[in-house]
């Protein structure tokens, strides 16, 4: 299919590797040129040759952390944006007790203020071409919250609440906003958790997958490459009558009946 988004321009944070990066590979597939963004400056060169040798299209490493105000302007500053993909990864697991003032800050900045700051430098452009696509990847805990994870969950959550009108203010202009919400999909950070949760219980992390995959309705977790059409498809010209919608990728695990 012919998503009709070839010569875009995508912006794609936290993209060296996971849900990312394969958001931005598909995007690349369907002829956009992407900016890609992760902290590891050697890691994301390496991503971005890879991408270039795969796709044929412009990849524009930039490195950095996006809490950052002048590596979210570096971002959006190579060319006008026409797609952006916010996502970052979540604080890590634990107990609500000990999340002090500090931890709880740092997890809204990063989840929360960050991804709207983004959008602030990109929306008035958006609107004034005619043509925009946000896309915000939060995570399935905001439609169900998962224990120890509760920080992440609630930042996403206010991102969530704060872009609902928002997304309905730019829709006349051309302009969706969007979220997918991941469930398990197998990452580099599916591996770690997994690793420490077979740490945890004494068990082996062969036996941790099993019972992980044997608990979803699909028998396994997701594909990046699943995950990352999904998100082509919300940005190419298909997807402008999607607006301020939540769309859950987990093979069915969060039991809902709405």
């Amino acid at each position: 299919m012919d998503l009709g988004i070839a010569g875009r321009h995508a912006v794609v944070c936290g993209s060296s590797a996971g849900l990312g990066k394969s958001c931005a590979l598909h995007l690349a597939q369907a002829g956009c040129s992407v900016v890609i963004n992760g902290r590891d400056e050697a890691k994301l060169a390496r991503t971005a040759e890879e991408m270039r040798e795969e796709t044929g299209a412009e990849i524009t490493p930039i490195a950095g952390d996006v809490t950052q105000a002048s590596v979210r302007e570096e971002l959006v500053g190579h060319a006008p944006v026409d797609i952006l993909v916010n996502n970052a990864g979540g604080p890590p697991l634990a107990d609500f007790r000990d999340l002090d003032g500090n931890a709880i800050r740092k997890g809204v900045e990063g989840n929360m203020i960050t991804p709207i700051a983004l959008i602030q430098l990109v929306i008035d452009g958006m609107a004034e071409r005619g043509f925009g696509r946000i896309i915000n990847i939060t995570s399935s805990s905001v439609l169900m919250g998962i224990e120890k994870l509760d920080l992440s969950s609630g930042a996403r959550a206010g991102l969530t609440g704060f872009l609902s009108g928002v997304s309905r203010q730019v829709a006349s202009s051309g302009v969706t906003i969007n979220n997918l919400l991941p469930g398990s999909f197998d990452t580099d950070r599916q591996d770690s958790i997994i690793a420490a949760a077979a740490e945890r219980m004494g068990k082996s992390v062969e036996e941790i997958k099993a019972g992980r995959d044997a608990a979803n309705p699909t028998g396994r977790i997701g594909y990046p490459g699943e995950f990352g059409a999904m998100c082509a498809f919300l940005a190419s010209q298909y997807g402008g009558f999607i607006v301020g919608q939540n769309i859950l990728m987990d093979g069915g695990a969060t039991r809902m009946n709405f």
